[in-house]
């Protein structure tokens, strides 16, 4: 009841001059919208009877003209209702429904200016999304946004899942407090990171996971990010009233505009489960279909590389040690080998034959190109032209090797930030891949961003990654990004784009403090509602002292948490990241990975609840086999699989892969079990995840 009467307090306050309401579908949810006596739009949302945003005001700060905050009339509403279904190329689901009830605002300002706007929300079962729009009548063509006055007003002091608001990274562990207890600088001096702009430290990233003590799940975030900036949020940590906090471009301006145009949409999700939260596909719903007409070249990806083996210091991405050099003046037929290279001819065709004899699509390798040497840290504008390989690396012998091989080579595109260097060489970048045959590629973007005053979060920056997307899709290239903005569901209008990184990923594990085991259960919550994550998991040799007796460093997992983590993070571009020594040690449970699909035609939350556990069920696209994942966090813990998903009448197989009774992510992390069982749709399975643990399974009908 005290929530109620603080919202009633709060109606009371914005005297309202103009009002109207619109529900969802189901008829749970419910938006208010209202003009108050200043002119100001304002919104609340309801669950029910229970208010999930208290009235919240709207609006937008442009240069060299009034606030466009206040001072507003209505002068038209629209409504439509809409129910249609769409499929994925790639996805969870074979089909989509996207169902809204639609509101859409048209406000004037009373000045001489007679400025127009469009405030649009659409309403579905599980939340809400709205944008503002900036039709071309004349009155605002050119215009720069320098601020966004976009509140969320919580109802009460939430328990938080959080990582610092931040211009240019968002390669944070994330922190669990109550939201007057959010302090982004004093709870994440993570010094591993070497390229971070914290805002302040009251400032936290969307996508923003709550819990509030009356048991509403409350996601915050934003879809469809083009042509913008990206909206982090500042928290008022007594009133608990977030509001946008855009990153800003080299003029300290957030974006420049043309009418006609839109922002980006902000979303609400909510719902009483936390299971109704991984399984929204607002995100999703509120992007343009897909662009690309010809998709049949667009299809999953499961590939191994030289990767992990840099990471853990057995060999280097540099060929040589020499620094202080530049690209145009280097020969690097004359640089003396540090006998450390791990982009040789002799160790790519290793991984073309394992790739070949195990079915995977393709091989990723990193430190290929001239360069490594000298770059890291110095913001030189030219360090990498795309195309120069080391001498160790034969790239035409390999192409041909590879084709015959029936593998796929995977290109990366280090682009040392320096992204107008990368842009220049795009067109001759791309003329190489297809001369080669390297029909995939992994950017990345470590460093501060050139041009200089840039964020990897700007405007500048997002219109880049379109950029980069859209050239590969117009000459079939698949891509995967790493250290981009976090992704928001342009995979749908981009289905080429198959992942990003964008988040903290299992490299960290390896030279860092690493991700404590919690951190894959609030991913899910988090980063995985924009898009598909290359999180590079299937570690299996844990601790890194097996590598290096004087390394302390360890995966904050089991490895058969390492198998589950292969469904619950849903993506069409999954690596099995450890070195093919190492699977061959381990046949039984490699064979899992090997197995596991990466394409879906349905998909089950089965039990989740942010930071804890994540328990999903995902059905193979065109196969009636189903694969079950879960993981938990710190604690151990029994988790019940109920079964009635699976087809009535049919008798399944099911391979579960297992911790073993004295498993745990610390103490014992590889110690796993593999068992076969005969199931159907009555089943109820009770299996036991160590601490930091997780299960994997694979039920097929039997013969």
């Amino acid at each position: 009841m005290k929530t109620k009467l603080t919202a009633l307090f709060f109606l009371i306050f914005f005297v309202s001059v103009f009002a109207q309401t619109v529900t969802s579908p189901s008829g749970l949810l419910k938006l208010e919208f209202i003009l108050d006596a200043n002119g100001t739009p304002v919104y609340t949302l309801y669950s029910g009877t229970d208010i999930i945003v208290k009235p919240s005001r709207m609006g937008i700060f442009v240069k060299n003209i009034p606030a466009l905050t206040e001072g507003f009339e209505v002068v038209k509403t629209e409504t439509k209702s809409v129910d249609e279904s769409w499929e994925p190329v790639l996805g969870e689901y074979k089909s989509i429904r996207n169902n809204y009830n639609e509101l859409a605002v048209t406000l004037k300002r009373n000045d001489a200016k007679k400025l127009f706007i469009v405030i649009r929300f659409r309403l579905f079962n599980d939340g809400l999304g709205f944008r503002y729009e900036f039709p071309n009548n004349g009155a605002l063509t050119y215009f720069t946004v320098t601020g966004e006055r976009t509140e969320f007003a919580m109802t009460g002091n939430h328990k938080v899942f959080y990582i610092p608001g931040d211009y240019d990274t968002n390669e944070y562990f994330y922190i669990t407090a109550a939201l007057s207890d959010v302090n982004s600088i004093k709870g994440n001096d993570i010094s591993e990171i070497s390229t971070k702009t914290v805002i302040a430290d009251n400032a936290v990233q969307s996508p923003l996971m709550m819990k509030s003590d009356n048991g509403y799940y409350i996601n915050i975030f934003e879809a469809a990010l083009v042509d913008y900036t990206a909206m982090h949020l500042l928290v008022d940590r007594k009133s608990f009233v977030l509001t946008s906090a855009l990153v800003p471009n080299a003029a300290g301006d957030n974006a420049n505009l043309q009418t006609p145009c839109s922002t980006p949409w902000r979303t609400v999700i909510v719902s009483k489960k936390a299971e109704d939260i991984l399984a929204s596909k607002i995100t999703l719903n509120l992007n343009e279909p897909s662009r690309i007409k010809d998709v049949s070249w667009i299809k999953p990806q499961k590939y191994i590389g030289i990767w992990w083996e840099l990471h853990i210091g057995k060999s280097s991405w540099n060929y040589g040690d020499t620094a202080n050099i530049r690209l145009s003046e280097m020969n690097w037929n004359a640089l003396k080998p540090n006998g450390k290279h791990g982009a040789t001819t002799e160790n790519t065709k290793r991984y073309i034959d394992f790739a070949a004899k195990h079915g995977f699509d393709g091989v990723l390798v990193e430190g290929w190109n001239v360069g490594w040497e000298d770059w890291y840290g110095h913001q030189k504008e030219e360090v990498f032209d795309f195309l120069t390989p080391y001498p160790d690396f034969d790239v035409d012998e390999l192409s041909r090797y590879a084709k015959a091989k029936g593998v796929g080579l995977i290109m990366h595109h280090e682009t040392s930030a320096s992204v107008t260097n990368y842009e220049r060489r795009l067109t001759k970048s791309i003329d190489f891949m297809n001369k080669y045959g390297y029909k995939a590629v992994k950017t990345g973007y470590v460093g501060r961003i050139i041009p200089r005053g840039e964020f990897h979060d700007g405007q500048w920056m997002v219109n880049h990654y379109v950029r980069v997307a859209e050239a590969f899709a117009e000459n079939k290239i698949l891509l995967d990004a790493h250290e981009p903005v976090r992704p928001t569901g342009l995979n749908r209008t981009y289905p080429n784009w198959l992942a990003c990184e964008a988040a903290r990923g299992n490299e960290f594990n390896a030279w860092s403090r690493g991700n404590p085991p919690e951190h894959e259960s609030i991913l899910a919550f988090t980063r995985l509602l924009g898009g598909p994550m290359d999180y590079t998991p299937g570690i299996f040799r844990i601790k890194m002292s097996e590598w290096d007796k004087n390394k302390t460093e360890q995966v904050h997992t089991t490895l058969a948490k390492q198998l589950a983590l292969y469904v619950t993070m849903y993506s069409p571009l999954h690596m099995a990241a450890d070195l093919p020594e190492v699977y061959e040690q381990h046949p039984d449970a490699f064979q899992f990975i090997k197995d596991v699909a990466m394409d879906w035609d349905d998909t089950k939350i089965l039990a989740a609840e942010p930071g804890d556990y994540v328990s999903i069920a995902r059905k193979a696209k065109g196969k009636s086999n189903w694969y079950i994942g879960a993981i938990t966090d710190e604690n151990e813990r029994i988790m019940e699989f109920d079964l009635s998903f699976l087809d009535p009448g049919k008798e399944y197989t099911a391979a579960i892969y297992s911790d073993a009774d004295d498993a745990h992510w610390e103490n014992n992390p590889t110690a796993y079990k593999i068992e076969t069982r005969n199931v159907n749709s009555g089943a109820k399975l009770k299996i036991r995840l160590a601490a930091g643990g997780g299960v994997a399974m694979e039920l097929k009908i039997k013969n």
